[in-house]
């Protein structure tokens, strides 16, 4: 019996083994698309192009085919976004996607996933990480990251590219989509508000962003507790039609059926990014640098965008939910 237990825990071990070592199999097999989020905060300052630069040797001396380089904040910057780029990804026949982090204390973060082979082009599970406090150190990690493992990767290209990804008009594509005035029958159905956490796996991409990278478990429920109180008392004050708050993730057609046909929707970035995605020209009076929050509403019947007739993005949450919704219930 005893030899029995030990052969169950032997296997046990080597099944551990194995499944921790999946994702390096396939970062050693398979092309990998790099999505970086680089603090400008950090010192010695870097841009994400420049960080690209300078991790695109390690990682093919890992063993990895990294095949294009794109900047997180813009993959992530909306459902729309996503889509495109994970269309594009399987396209390439992407296996794994690498997201480098660098926080704003000068810290390098690095993650292996799988290609989810969907909008959330990751998914939380079996990962590889590295960190590292200096370039140096997070280039010696990366390299290890293949040590004493055969590579499969051959012809690997020896300077990073930086591919535009483009379906329709690329990365305002989804610009048809957006409509400037307001929805109508809002009095008749209600509008659904999606907590953070609620939607699966979708917005797991986005925690890696560097001013999000590191939050624990016990921040991100705190956060939602504090937002979905935030925006209670937003929609008391302001919005005089039904709304439900979405905690659990549920389909369209639930939804619908549910008299759900509006979802309130967020998009949070660089102003000029998203002004651009919606398909709007940047004034010059704009800082297009500056992050804002977006609210806009989606009809889940037609797929259709309403971001409303004036532009009320602002780096006030409350404030821009606040204005949004005054301007889509008016008379």
């Amino acid at each position: 019996m005893k030899y029995i237990h030990m052969l169950v825990l032997v296997c046990f071990v080597q099944a551990l083994v194995f499944g921790q070592q999946q994702p390096v199999e396939g970062f050693l097999s398979g092309k990998s698309a790099v999505l970086i989020s680089c603090s400008p905060a950090a010192q010695p300052s870097l841009t994400w192009e420049e960080l690209a630069e300078k991790v695109h040797s390690p990682l093919v001396d890992a063993g990895g085919d990294p095949v294009g380089y794109f900047e997180l904040e813009e993959v992530a910057l909306s459902e729309e976004t996503l889509q495109i780029y994970a269309n594009a990804f399987q396209k390439r026949l992407i296996n794994n996607i690498i997201v480098v982090t660098r926080t704003s204390n000068g810290n390098f973060h690095l993650h292996i996933f799988p290609f989810s082979k969907n909008e959330n082009i990751i998914s939380p599970g079996e990962h590889i990480s590295v960190s590292a406090t200096s370039l140096d150190q997070f280039f010696e990690d990366v390299k290890s990251i293949g040590v004493n493992k055969p590579s499969e990767n051959f012809l690997v290209i020896e300077i990073p590219e930086f591919p535009q990804v483009e379906e329709g008009q690329g990365r305002t594509s989804g610009a048809s989509n957006f409509l400037r005035r307001k929805p109508l029958n809002l009095d008749v159905f209600k509008i659904g508000v999606l907590l953070s956490g609620a939607s699966g796996d979708s917005g797991y991409l986005l925690t890696f962003r560097h001013d999000l990278f590191g939050k624990s478990e016990a921040q991100r429920l705190a956060e939602q507790r504090e937002e979905r109180e935030g925006l209670e008392s937003v929609f008391e004050e302001v919005y005089p039609y039904q709304v439900e708050f979405i905690n659990t993730a549920r389909s369209n057609q639930e939804l619908i059926r549910d008299r759900v046909q509006f979802m309130l929707m967020r998009i949070e970035g660089r102003e000029g990014d998203i002004m651009e995605n919606m398909g709007l020209n940047v004034p010059p009076e704009v800082d297009p640098n500056r992050i804002v929050v977006k609210y806009y509403v989606k009809f889940l019947v037609r797929n259709e965008l309403y971001i409303g007739e004036k532009w009320d993005a602002s780096p006030s949450w409350k404030e821009a939910l606040s204005s949004f919704l005054r301007q889509i219930s008016e008379n």
